[in-house]
């Protein structure tokens, strides 16, 4: 295990208060009256069918995008732009395809002005911390989809931040390769005490990675329901009975912030004396 420090206090508290949005062109309201926190390093994931403005939200707490009303704060601090105290990972990683491994990662601390040596000393860390030992001069376009995510993730990881803002970054990937790539980004967070915000209609994603699930519906984007995902760490990772409570629990929230949880017609007789009440699962 690869251990990756920075001498800073670990995580950061995010504050949201009374945050609305409405888009300029089309008069939308994208989000209306936002309001939560997320505990320094804690793992919280945003959880909504398309179009219910979780990803507008994560937007919004990286500094991309500023609120029509509200505010976001990290450790007490107004957020009103990006910073390299909290990093978004997006869906590409939005690699530069002409530099190798490590000229990629080490870029940020590049434009930083810090000297060449702490520079290779970092990006050697790095990965070993993301397990890309051995890569570090092979080009960019060379590598998988996964492969590439990994590189993404040492680059955001080696300016030290203290929040990790993930927008739907593994949607992309094959199955076996996202499921180790959710178990690694925790790994990670937890190992170097980083705040994790994670968007995301994936049920089972939300439940690998996140503390707790904030479940949103849409028409405008509001909070529908907040589920704790309280589970141990060999529970979760297994995927165990634990885990598959905690994903039944937080499909039916799901469901119902969709609109879409429904009683079926009534159980046969000898169920009868039973009152059964199914949520149709239908996420994307």
């Amino acid at each position: 295990m690869h251990a990756v420090h920075s001498g800073k206090r670990p995580g950061a508290h995010v504050a949201i208060t009374g945050v609305s949005h409405r888009y300029r062109r089309s008069g939308n309201d994208a989000l209306s009256d936002i309001g939560f926190e997320v505990q320094p390093c804690e793992a919280l994931a945003l959880v909504g069918r398309s179009g219910c403005g979780k990803s507008t939200l994560l937007h919004i707490m990286s500094g991309l995008i500023v609120p029509s009303a509200g505010d976001v704060r990290i450790d007490g601090a107004l957020v009103q732009g990006p910073s390299p105290h909290w990093i978004v990972m997006f869906q590409q990683p939005n690699l530069y395809p002409w530099m190798t491994v490590a000229q990629n990662v080490g870029l940020g601390l590049k434009f930083a002005g810090r000297p060449r040596r702490e520079i290779n000393e970092r990006v050697r860390e790095l990965l070993g911390l993301v397990e890309l030992e051995g890569y570090a001069g092979r080009n960019v376009q060379d590598l998988s989809g996964g492969q590439q995510q990994r590189v993404a993730l040492a680059r955001s990881l080696a300016v030290h931040p203290e929040v990790l803002l993930l927008d739907e970054p593994f949607s992309a990937l094959d199955a076996v390769t996202r499921r180790a790539l959710q178990r690694d980004v925790r790994r990670i967070a937890v190992e170097l005490g980083i705040t994790l915000v994670i968007v995301t209609h994936d049920i089972p994603e939300a439940v690998a990675m996140a503390d707790r699930a904030l479940v949103m519906r849409s028409d405008p984007g509001r909070i529908a329901e907040i589920v704790p995902i309280d589970l141990d760490p060999q529970d979760r990772e297994r995927r165990g009975a634990g885990a598959q409570a905690a994903q039944a629990r937080l499909q039916a929230a799901f469901e119902r912030a969709s609109g879409r949880a429904v009683e079926p017609a009534a159980p046969p007789a000898e169920f009868a004396a039973t009152d059964f009440k199914f949520a149709v699962a239908g996420t994307r």
